[in-house]
């Protein structure tokens, strides 16, 4: 069986809308002259742990800065063996002047940076979606994650399944890659055992 069967302890065939409150503006464009955090978000934010019953459409979050350096990428090259020219921080091979960061180690960072902000009770990591490279990352830059709520359905008894708008942006502002996560979030009450469309 699947994960997205399994994660419930108990088959589910399909996944119940439980939220969709879909705007116009909404999207990766939108989202760049989206504020930072919704007024809806910020209440959240200090609490320690959010569930699925916390999250609603809309709801974005910024992270704190963090450097990528030289090391990073050395790292992260002996790692994954992608030892391409254009990442040696010692090569002046790059067609951008200057060595540039790994691309899957930017969605890593981008992943890590995501995973506390906000924190969510997450059960699992499901799918990843529409992704695109818009601007290269430099060796000793500044990024940031940008992390907002597309879509919410209910899965199971006990999981809504969320769909993410996650933004890797460089300390001037610009979006550096951006895409969609899907995970499985857990509801802090389990949902009766019969589906809410039907009478009970």
């Amino acid at each position: 069986m699947s994960l997205l069967r399994d994660i419930d302890g108990v088959a589910s065939n399909r996944s119940e809308p439980l939220r969709r409150k879909q705007s116009k503006d909404q999207g990766p464009q939108a989202a760049k002259s989206r504020p930072e955090a919704s007024s809806t978000a910020a209440s959240l934010a200090a609490q320690d742990l959010l569930y699925g019953e916390d999250l609603q459409v809309g709801d974005c979050w910024t992270t704190e800065p963090r450097e990528i350096s030289a090391d990073d990428v050395v790292q992260f090259a002996g790692l994954t063996g992608d030892h391409t020219s254009i990442h040696d921080p010692e090569s002046s091979d790059s067609p951008f002047g200057r060595p540039i960061v790994h691309g899957l180690l930017g969605l890593s960072v981008l992943a890590g940076l995501g995973s506390t902000c906000p924190n969510v009770a997450t059960l699992a990591f499901v799918g990843i979606g529409k992704w695109s490279f818009d601007a290269p990352l430099f060796h000793g830059e500044k990024v940031h994650a940008h992390c907002q709520v597309i879509s919410l359905e209910s899965h199971g008894r006990r999981a809504v399944k969320v769909l993410w708008l996650r933004q890797l942006i460089n300390e001037s502002g610009t979006v550096v890659q951006q895409g969609e996560f899907e995970t499985l979030v857990a509801m802090r009450h389990r949902r009766s055992g019969k589906s809410p469309n039907k009478p009970r």
